[in-house]
């Protein structure tokens, strides 16, 4: 499947006693397809995987599928320590619906390339109908996605695109390069993402997009249509969004704008801390500048 556009990392709603909160996921993603955004992301950073248990996460994937609808892909996150629990959960999102992989590793102790490329390797090949995209985040993650090791997963069939959560978009423009253009590139929110566009990215997936989706996507166009100074135009003040979001933690950030937005989908689940009032105050201000509000 040829992805491109915005993706959205999708919160995941947990209420007080552990259950998920499908209908509020349900309306959320009916929301941001009605936005026009190009695909659906649950299981990404901004849905706190790390902190739900394999229960919660399939029921994260089967609202997102459900509410989906087949109208957009939904890409559902794997995260694991193990070759075995990463590739068990990426069978299982496949066979809920979900049409694509993110494929993150999870690592306590550092892993040498070689053990890298082996586990993404094997999620691809564990559902070889399913397009993966890899995820490289190295402000979180212990073992990154090198170039070589990248470089390496290209030859992947399935494995068709990576979205990287550096702040270095030479580094984007450097896997393009080294890939020949065969591993399609999507940016995160600590990308700009008209810059990722100008060098030939596919698009973004952030969390951000969940709450100016509209916003998000009238900026794709412009950078589709190629109207640069249409672009910069919008861009400037959505990545005010950035700003105000780069202070607090992202989940409570998304979390706490939803809430402002109507949606109520919790707080960022323990131990991390919702939106103090002051955080509140200035989500409030940067959703309300570019009409989020």
């Amino acid at each position: 499947m040829n992805y491109a556009g915005v993706f959205p990392y999708l919160v995941s709603p947990v209420r007080g006693d552990g259950s998920v909160d499908a209908e509020t996921l349900h309306r959320l993603c009916d929301h941001l397809v009605g936005c026009g955004v190009h695909g659906l992301t649950p299981l990404g950073s901004t849905g706190e995987f790390a902190y739900l248990d394999r229960a919660q996460r399939r029921a994260v994937v089967e609202a997102t599928v459900a509410a989906a609808r087949g109208r957009v892909p939904v890409v559902a996150g794997v995260a694991a320590t193990t070759i075995a629990e990463a590739s068990s959960q990426a069978r299982e999102w496949a066979a809920i619906g979900a049409s694509g992989i993110l494929a993150i590793l999870e690592a306590y102790f550092p892993i040498p390339d070689s053990g890298v490329v082996e586990y993404f390797r094997a999620i691809a090949r564990a559902v070889p109908e399913r397009t993966v995209v890899l995820y490289t985040n190295p402000q979180f993650q212990r073992s990154d996605l090198s170039l070589p090791a990248i470089v390496a997963l290209a030859h992947e069939p399935n494995v068709r695109f990576i979205k990287d959560a550096s702040v270095n978009t030479g580094r984007l423009l450097s896997m393009m390069n080294a890939t020949g253009g065969s591993l399609g590139v999507f940016a995160a929110s600590s990308h700009i993402p008209a810059a990722v566009m100008l060098i030939g990215g596919r698009g973004w997936m952030a969390g951000p997009a969940c709450v100016v989706p509209k916003q998000s996507v009238a900026l794709y166009d412009a950078c589709l249509a190629r109207d640069w100074d249409r672009a910069m135009e919008l861009q400037r003040p959505l990545w005010a969004i950035n700003q105000a979001f780069a202070k607090w933690n992202l989940a409570a950030c998304i979390k706490g704008a939803l809430q402002l937005q109507g949606f109520p989908v919790g707080d960022p689940l323990p131990p991390q801390s919702a939106l103090p009032p002051e955080g509140i105050a200035e989500v409030r201000r940067a959703l309300e500048a570019v009409g989020a509000l």
